[in-house]
């Protein structure tokens, strides 16, 4: 089945992983200071937000302390490329630090896509976008259902489900979550409108400071107001040609266009001969 398949390999890349962190106390040639400029960042990290200020604490940290726990690359031909720990690489850069723990394994482009996947979500550090599209890539490369998913990593069909349709969202409502300007529970109620919708309620919600009920309210009175169409007059045209040429015959000067018929008077008399007409 395929979700065995996914949790074998899943199982063995992260068993890769954790048995090189084993490793590492009693292999002292497993862990090896390499150059923070050899080292190049993971090209497919899904990660692409870092905060300022968390960074700078974990820079002053490890300037403190050291680094407690070292970073994992593969070799490459020009150097090393990053695999697990972009946090702490980016920290150590912040620090000025001229080199970096690092234990060395051997690794795909598979596999670098798939550990630095299964890493972030395991330690909860990308933000719901982020997350959202790791969970896509997962179930892409493994060609596997929400439910399986849900199984390998932990998590409940719902949240998959939910944090999945985000994808969904417009380019500038993602950036509006990323930015945390609007909340995921904002972000969910918004799938399935358009774009110039999710915008204007975008802005609401950031001028206004709405609650996610409040959105809930304004996107129902969209939906209530759009639904609601005015019964349209049916356009038609009419020929008064026999009309009109009656009127004329008793004096009466009109002129007409299509469902519109005009009558002309040139005085009140001509108006009361006209009413007399009616009056049986």
């Amino acid at each position: 089945m395929k979700s065995q398949k996914l949790g074998r390999g899943l199982d063995a890349l992260l068993g890769e992983i954790d048995e090189a962190y084993e490793n590492e106390g009693t292999k002292k040639d497993s862990v090896l200071e390499i150059s923070l400029k050899d080292i190049r960042p993971n090209p497919f990290q899904p990660r692409k937000t870092f905060d300022d200020e968390s960074l700078q604490e974990l820079a002053d940290s490890i300037k403190h302390d050291g680094l407690l726990q070292p970073i994992v690359v593969t070799e490459d031909v020009d150097g090393y490329i990053l695999i697990a720990g972009e946090r702490r690489f980016r920290a150590s850069k912040l620090a000025k630090l001229k080199t970096i723990r690092s234990i060395v394994v051997n690794s795909d482009n598979d596999k670098m896509r798939q550990l630095a996947l299964i890493e972030n979500i395991q330690r909860d550090e990308l933000n719901s976008i982020e997350l959202a599209y790791a969970y896509s890539e997962l179930i892409k490369i493994h060609e596997i259902t929400h439910d399986e998913l849900s199984t390998m990593i932990h998590k409940s069909r719902a949240h998959i489900t939910n944090t999945l349709r985000l994808t969904q969202l417009s380019q500038k409502t993602q950036k509006a979550l990323v930015e945390k300007k609007i909340t995921a529970g904002h972000a969910k109620v918004l799938v399935g409108l358009d774009e110039k919708q999710q915008q204007l309620i975008v802005n609401s919600i950031i001028g206004q400071k709405l609650s996610v009920r409040e959105v809930e309210s304004m996107i129902k009175n969209m939906k209530e107001t759009k639904d609601f169409v005015p019964k349209q007059k049916e356009n038609f045209s009419y020929d008064f040609s026999s009309i009109k040429e009656r009127f004329e015959s008793l004096g009466y000067r009109s002129k007409f266009s299509q469902n519109k018929l005009t009558i002309e008077f040139e005085n009140e008399k001509q108006i009361e001969e006209f009413l007399t007409l009616f009056k049986n």
